[in-house]
């Protein structure tokens, strides 16, 4: 029989990442029901779990999220929304855009975005490495889909980007705010697009967003320019996200040195193990939601069409029945790892090729390992006390402080900080000192 919960939208609040995961394992189920925003819903977690949500097409994407987040992070007529052949149409799109040169040309702009950066830094006082890491994504991401920024469009475009991040879980004014700068957004995108479009596909050349302005759909038919517009800004929004992932990895970096040198001078085999424990172990966004394309059975609940579902991505990863030991940070368990699409969900589950998880997935472990080499192999910066605690209530998560960097030379400032109680929080039983 399966659990039914009263209605849990304060409770979702109060624990963030751990509210299904920890009802999982109180009630030893992988599945219960509630009601979220008055709104019934089926959780669900684990790779048994992860299979079922994202295989099969049985699950789409209507209807799955607020429309405070979804006009954020997808908006209505992306490739996200779709369903059957037009998503599959849409979806190849992006897949071609991160093939394996497409993935090393934007590496490259990031390299060189971050050492023209790293200068900066080390005469420039402390900096806030999230904020700072913002910047430098957008300004590679848009040298590497073909779109002129200067650096005043840079400063704007990441500000806005990132907010669209950051206020996906929000309700009310912070979320109103950053829907309002979105629309900002969305029509420098759709300029970008008309410019294309009017120099033609010869002269706007083999680039991302090229490819964008001249996709036609299934059909043949062009698309509409503000929905080449949102496309446009779903090639940028994921690599600005990548962000938090790169601040967690500065986190685990400091917080277990020893593996510094390894990641400095060692194998990229190294470096990848390190990257995809980031990728495990540190909170990125909680759960994906699904709805029920049609009726199913699973575990003896049986899924009504349009069932609203949402899929434990943070719980997946944190499951003591696929990972060993899985609240310790590891990076030396993936040297023997065997690639699961199943177990392995920061970013979602299944194949990217014929479901709807995220076809970036290259393009994020790729520059999460250059940042992990060029924070493993900086000598000029040091880490000063700060506050590297991370709450799991906020949604999504980063460490409170953002990650400062200091280029002033001596000692790093010692004094302590103060973490929130171990339920709510990861990483930082004390002051972060020493060099990153």
């Amino acid at each position: 029989m399966t659990v039914q919960l009263p209605e849990s939208s304060l409770a979702l609040l109060r624990e963030g990442y751990t509210f299904i995961s920890s009802r999982c394992d109180r009630f030893d189920t992988d599945l219960f029901r509630t009601t979220l925003m008055l709104r019934p819903v089926v959780c669900l977690r684990g790779a048994e779990a992860a299979e079922f949500f994202y295989g099969g097409g049985r699950f789409g994407r209507k209807g799955a999220m607020p429309r405070s987040a979804q006009h954020l992070l997808q908006d209505a007529g992306s490739v996200q929304s779709l369903e059957g052949s037009a998503h599959r149409h849409r979806k190849q799109l992006f897949r071609e855009l991160m093939n394996k040169e497409s993935v090393e040309r934007l590496g490259h702009a990031f390299d060189t975005e971050w050492g023209s950066a790293a200068e900066r830094w080390r005469g420039a006082g402390e900096v806030v490495l999230h904020e700072e890491l913002s910047r430098i994504l957008t300004a590679a991401a848009c040298q590497w889909a073909g779109v002129p920024a200067d650096q005043a469009t840079v400063g704007r475009r990441a500000r806005e980007l990132s907010l669209m991040i950051e206020k996906a879980g929000a309700v009310g004014p912070a979320n109103w705010y950053a829907r309002w700068r979105r629309r900002s957004t969305e029509k420098w995108a759709a300029d970008c697009i008309s410019t294309l479009r009017g120099s033609g596909p010869d002269a706007a050349g083999d680039t991302p967003a090229a490819a964008i302005a001249f996709h036609t759909d299934e059909h043949g038919n062009a698309l509409a320019a503000e929905i080449a517009a949102v496309e446009l800004l779903n090639l940028l929004r994921p690599i600005v996200a990548v962000s938090r992932f790169m601040v967690f990895a500065a986190v685990a970096l400091q917080q277990h040195p020893e593996w510094k040198e390894f990641l400095h001078t060692g194998q990229d085999a190294d470096v990848d193990c390190f990257a995809q424990e980031v990728r495990r172990y540190y909170p990125f966004f909680p759960f994906v939601g699904g709805t029920a394309r049609e009726a199913l059975e699973w575990k003896g609940h049986t899924f009504k069409a349009g069932q609203w579902a949402l899929l434990d991505l943070y719980g997946t990863n944190h499951d003591g029945r696929i990972w060993k030991d899985p609240e310790s940070f590891d990076p030396a368990r993936f040297r023997a790892w065997q690639p699961d699409p199943h177990t392995l969900v920061p970013q979602g589950a299944g194949d990217p090729g014929t479901g709807h998880r995220c076809p970036g997935e290259d393009i994020t472990v790729d520059l999460i390992r250059r940042a992990i080499r060029a924070l493993a192999a900086e000598t000029g910066m040091t880490v000063p006390a700060q506050d590297l605690s991370i709450d799991l209530t906020r949604m999504p998560a980063l460490p409170r402080s953002g990650f400062i960097l200091s280029g002033r030379p001596g000692r790093p400032d010692t004094a302590p900080h103060i973490p929130l109680p171990r339920r709510h929080t990861r990483a930082g039983p004390g002051p972060a000192r020493g060099t990153p």
